[in-house]
């Protein structure tokens, strides 16, 4: 073993006495180099010190099996002037002259950007193997008052292959646990990012320590095996909690399909989990899909050590930190189908269990995983013999989310009477707004629904309004695919699907001489674009000219229904005037826990409704569709739906 720039460190003394006893130490000093060998000649006869120059080494070539750097190349390379990188070239070289074939360059190094990069090309440019690990802190600084480094250390591991003439092969590995295995990287600059990566870590982890209420903190815990995003992580501070021995600090395990919900996936339903639980700091931690994930108790021993790094200051040394969660179990979650389309990306399909035990199916796109795009309840007898399969299934040990592991899932396993989102709720009871609600089982009704997703919301109207005639218009064709085969969805005489922009269908149907008229417009449409403050509908759907192609083919009785998720208050104030302008009567329902308003607008104001009487109509059409022998969802009241509406 070779330690370059070896000073008055004790490492070298360290390594002796664990056995590793064939160590030359040089430096340029011969201060140092006096000192350090009148202080082992006696206790380490073996360990020699030689006063030398690292970038001009009297040792043959392939002399060492190790060389040993600890801090040298950080000395050295203080910045990045000629003067200062030839120097390093000459280290490095001479460095990879004295290492034996199979060798290893081992420095230890805070790798700041330009001596990470330095290093790594320097090496990797050689046909050396280049791996980075960091290097783990001990318990007791991650605890202590004021840590250390603000940076995290890492140790270089550079290993000399034999050259292979005309190979352009490059290996990048960073080891980022202790135990953990190597992920390899293709590049130098992945590597360089990764690096950065660890250390903004470390640099939120200081912050945190050193102070409660940053605002809203969130990270991913990757798989130390393959990179892939296991555990989302969310850090909530309740400044207003008095302090205790007891509730400084707990995580909450979100079960799986459970981190959609209000509670769990927006910032204020966090705070609020946060202040009734009563810790000064709550880290809430969600479960990836595509994971596997054994046991609540497996969970918490995997996250332990890591979520002490997001500690609090003042806690009590040696203080165990509550894992708290909803029911006991880690919930469950089937991905039946996952796809990608050109139009909306990656999606999946999945069945999870709620909070009443019985079994949902969700569509999520992937780039806004906590949004429930479509669900559909699932049929008790379905859901247990899922269930059943299931428990079959843990007895294989099995990943939960495989698809070998899935039971079949016709359209039948749907349960059709049950609307799962409140939004829809909503817009179907704005259906009380066409007046004579008594009549409308009866009544043909011509509908327009813009955006199909998962076909509940057409779907229902349907078939609880039998003279009803629906033409839905869905953009991505991927989405009528995925309603049909997984939510029951299918078209009819009085259902048809157009595959189709809304803006061009619209734009179309109203520039037709015998334009159609229909008594109910919706829409229900997201926006593709997540840097808007608007995300549904996309905002060229409510520009005043557009809203006059609408305008045209809606029966002067008929009612537009929107569903508006606007979190820019300036945008929607903008957004309802416009609507104003066109529908001169505007009622607005907000739904309770979540960002959505549904806005039911009509051309005559003299139309307008009080509340009392818009109760009583959605009351009157409940009782309609309540009909013995209909399916109908009890816990679904229309008046309800319509309690809190209130005109612009």
């Amino acid at each position: 073993v070779l330690v370059i720039g070896c000073g008055n460190s004790e490492l070298s003394e360290q390594l002796y006495d664990v056995g590793y006893q064939d160590i030359v130490n040089i430096d340029i000093s011969e201060v140092v180099i006096k000192q350090m060998k009148e202080r082992n000649a006696s206790r380490r006869p073996q360990m020699s010190f030689l006063k030398m120059d690292m970038t001009q080494m009297e040792f043959p070539d392939a002399s060492f099996q190790v060389v040993l750097d600890k801090g040298t190349l950080d000395a050295v390379l203080t910045d990045e002037e000629e003067k200062t990188l030839h120097q390093v070239d000459r280290m490095l070289a001479e460095v990879g002259r004295v290492l034996q074939v199979g060798g290893r360059y081992l420095c230890i190094s805070l790798a700041q950007a330009h001596i990470l990069k330095k290093a790594v090309g320097h090496f990797s440019r050689e046909g050396w193997m280049v791996r980075v690990h960091q290097v783990a802190n001990s318990q007791d600084q991650v605890l202590e008052a004021e840590p250390r480094f603000s940076l995290p250390v890492f140790a270089f591991i550079m290993t000399k292959f034999r050259p292979v003439p005309g190979s352009a092969l490059q290996i990048f590995e960073l080891c980022a646990q202790e135990q953990g295995k190597p992920v390899r990287l293709e590049s130098a600059e992945q590597l360089a990012e990764a690096v950065r990566e660890r250390q903004q870590y470390a640099w939120l982890c200081g912050q945190l320590y050193r102070k409660a209420g940053l605002g809203s903190v969130s990270l991913d815990l990757c798989d130390g095996d393959t990179g892939e995003p296991r555990y989302t992580l969310h850090v909530v501070d309740s400044p207003t909690v008095k302090p205790s021995r007891d509730n400084h600090f707990a995580i909450f395990i979100i079960p799986q399909g459970r981190e959609t919900e209000w509670l769990f996936g927006m910032e204020d339903g966090r705070k609020q989990l946060a202040a009734s639980a009563g810790f000064r700091r709550l880290i809430t931690v969600a479960l990836h899909r595509g994971q596997r994930y054994e046991s609540m108790d497996s969970i918490q021993a995997e996250l332990s050590a890591r979520v002490m790094e997001l500690a609090p200051a003042g806690m009590p040394a040696q203080q165990q930190v509550p894992f708290l969660s909803v029911g006991g179990d880690i919930g469950v979650r089937t991905v039946q189908h996952q796809d990608c389309s050109p139009l909306s990306g990656s999606y999946v399909v999945e069945d999870v269990q709620g909070d009443d035990k019985h079994y949902f199916r969700r569509l999520i796109f992937l780039s806004n995983r906590n949004v429930v795009q479509s669900e559909a309840r699932l049929l008790k007898d379905v859901s247990h013999r899922a269930q059943k399969k299931r428990k079959k299934d843990r007895k294989k040990q099995r990943p939960a989310d495989t698809p070998e592991d899935l039971p079949a899932a016709p359209g039948q396993s749907i349960d059709k009477s049950y609307l799962c989102c409140e939004h829809h709720k909503a817009m179907i009871a704005g259906l009380a707004l066409l007046r004579n609600p008594e009549l409308l089982l009866e009544t043909p009704l011509a509908l327009l629904v813009v955006g199909l997703g998962g076909g509940s919301l057409p779907l229902f109207v349907h078939d609880h309004f039998p003279k009803s005639c629906i033409d839905a218009v869905e953009i991505d064709p991927s989405m009528l695919e995925v309603a049909t085969q997984w939510f029951g969805f299918s078209q009819s005489e009085r259902m048809k699907v157009h595959i189709a922009d809304g803006l061009d269908y619209i734009t179309s149907l109203a520039g037709r001489e015998a334009r159609p008229h229909y008594n109910v417009i919706m829409f229900d449409v997201d926006s593709k674009d997540p840097t808007l403050g608007m995300s549904c509908p996309p905002p060229a759907f409510v520009d005043q000219p557009f809203l006059q192609k609408v305008k045209s083919i809606l029966t002067p009785e008929g009612v537009f229904i929107l569903n508006l998720v606007c979190r820019d208050l300036g945008l929607k104030d903008s957004v309802l005037s416009g609507l104003k302008a066109v529908f001169p009567l505007l009622y607005v329902r907000r739904i309770e826990g979540e960002v959505n308003e549904i806005l039911f607008c009509q051309l005559h104001p003299e139309q307008k409704l009080a509340t009392p009487e818009l109760l009583e109509m959605a009351q009157v059409l409940e009782q309609t569709l309540r009909k013995p022998g209909r399916g109908w969802d009890d816990t679904y009241v229309l008046s309800d739906m319509l309690q809190t509406v209130k005109i612009v």
